[in-house]
């Protein structure tokens, strides 16, 4: 047992001492070979590096020999090129200077010229100068001469120099009033003449062309009852129907004796169409107490409302002017219930808008500015008696206000000739609110305001000097003045025609034209015995 165990262990030391050397033996061998390898490497690595160093010096030699030949061709180009512009510069100055030289010697020729001039032009002056003191001199010789001469006139004809002066001045002021009188009646006689001719030829043109119907209302309307009986209905218990109406349209309800009438009287026409219309409902239903006749009165005011836009599209349409501001179409209906001089004013605005287009065409101007004016002319007259101020110039205000061309502004404000005009279509306008409301039937006109424009007209013409006496004849038409004949001459009288008329338009307000008819008579009376 002892043997065995002996044996394994001398076998265990063999082999772990056989692999000791081996190992060892391989490691001395590996040291050799890489010894071996590091020195053949190294020798190899300095066999190149020698080759790559001797390459990097031949190629920096070749690249400084080219830098060489390239900076020598360079400097030999630059040479060139400056030898090349060189050239070109002095040809240049070369050039300018002989440009140069020519406009210096062009200048020099102009002062040699200007010189020469400068020198003739002080001779003239030297040679005026002694002609104007020979002249002057002679001047003083004449004027002496005429002194002398006027002195011995003025002994001659034993007259002062400025009584005779004034003798020619009057000889010639003389004279010349009787050729402007000469002239004056030649140019008159052939203006008024053509002027005629021709207004006459337009105005009548206007007037075919146009023809309205005239009302008669003013300020009170008239509602016709089926009897007596219904004026205590109207009136009411203790008044209250009749103070219900009153107080819903505004206006007065006048009932007296008047057998089977009652009277609605206002000065707003609208309001008292809105009282005359529910007055007549009122009676035809029967049914008369407060709350029937405020609920007839807001009815009525509803449908005239409407009536009244309806009325002024109406017109607008029938004059063919567009594009008016809502607010003045219902302003223009209202007038379909107004009235001056008996005339109805919506038809009297329709009617001169007519006339002011028809003239305005005739004439060749602007007949849609003539027309828009003559129908709106009249505008302020549906509410002036709601706004203070004339009717012209409320109508301009409305038409500011909503507006309007300034043209149809300046043809409100003109057309009675209160402002200037200043256009043709202004002037037409009045012209054709004069032919509407001047023609036979147009407009009613009181016996006092008749009277008074007579005796205004007598008045002005007895106001001028050497007037004996006047007379205003053919309604008013025509007025003649009958002068002195030692205080006023023939070239006078034109004078005074002229002075009076002058004053009456100034003066006075009135349709169409009137007539100044001067008369000299000069009577020589003599008795045989």
């Amino acid at each position: 047992m002892q043997n065995t165990n002996f044996g394994s262990l001398f076998l265990t030391g063999f082999f772990d001492s056989f692999d000791i050397g081996w190992l060892l033996l391989f490691i001395v061998g590996a040291v050799i070979a890489f010894l071996l390898t590091f020195v053949l490497v190294r020798k190899d690595f300095k066999n190149k590096h020698g080759s790559y160093k001797e390459m990097k010096d031949r190629l920096v030699a070749e690249a400084m020999a080219e830098s060489k030949n390239i900076r020598k061709e360079a400097i030999l180009e630059a040479k060139e090129q400056e030898l090349k512009l060189r050239g070109e510069f002095e040809r240049e100055c070369k050039e300018k200077r002989t440009e140069l030289q020519r406009l210096e010697n062009k200048l020099n020729q102009k002062d040699e010229n200007i010189t020469k001039k400068s020198e003739e032009l002080s001779r003239q002056q030297n040679a005026l100068k002694s002609k104007e003191a020979e002249l002057e001199s002679k001047l003083g010789e004449v004027k002496q001469q005429h002194e002398k001469m006027l002195e011995e006139f003025e002994k001659v004809a034993q007259m002062s120099r400025e009584e005779a002066k004034q003798q020619l001045i009057d000889t010639f002021i003389d004279e010349a009033k009787k050729d402007a009188v000469g002239m004056i009646k030649n140019i008159e006689a052939e203006a008024k003449e053509e002027g005629e001719r021709k207004a006459k030829e337009i105005v009548s043109l206007a007037i075919q062309k146009c023809s309205t119907d005239q009302a008669s209302e003013i300020t009170v309307s008239v509602v016709p009852l089926p009897n007596d009986d219904m004026k205590a209905r109207i009136i009411g218990r203790e008044g209250r129907n009749i103070r219900t109406l009153e107080n819903a349209t505004g206006i007065e309800l006048i009932i007296d004796d008047t057998p089977e009438v009652v009277i609605v009287s206002g000065f707003d026409p609208v309001r008292r169409e809105t009282a005359k219309i529910a007055l007549e409902r009122l009676i035809q239903d029967g049914r008369i107490h407060p709350a029937r006749i405020e609920e007839t009165v807001e009815k009525v005011k509803k449908e005239l409302d409407q009536q009244i836009k309806e009325a002024g599209e109406s017109a607008m349409f029938e004059c063919g002017v567009f594009g008016l501001h809502p607010e003045l179409v219902k302003t223009l209906g209202r007038l379909k219930f107004r009235t001056s001089y008996g005339q109805n004013v919506l038809k009297h605005s329709i009617e001169v808008s007519h006339l002011a287009g028809v003239m305005a065409t005739e004439l060749g101007v602007d007949a849609a500015m003539a027309k828009r004016a003559g129908l709106l002319h009249d505008l302020g007259k549906a509410v002036d008696y709601e706004v203070e101020g004339t009717h012209m110039q409320i109508g301009a205000d409305l038409a500011k206000k909503y507006r309007e061309n300034h043209n149809v502004v300046n043809a409100i404000l003109a057309h009675h000739g209160d402002v200037e005009p200043k256009t043709i279509e202004a002037v037409l306008v009045a012209s054709a609110d004069a032919i509407s409301g001047a023609r036979p039937g147009a407009r009613r006109e009181t016996t006092t305001n008749y009277i008074k424009r007579l005796q205004k007209l007598e008045e002005i013409s007895m106001g001028f000097k050497g007037v004996e006496k006047c007379y205003a004849i053919q309604a008013g038409r025509e007025v003649r003045v009958m002068v002195k004949p030692e205080q006023v001459n023939d070239a006078e009288t034109l004078f005074l025609a002229k002075e009076i008329a002058k004053k009456i338009e100034q003066e006075m307000e009135y349709p169409g034209q009137i007539k100044v008819n001067v008369i000299r008579e000069w009577r020589a009376t003599e008795y045989a015995k």
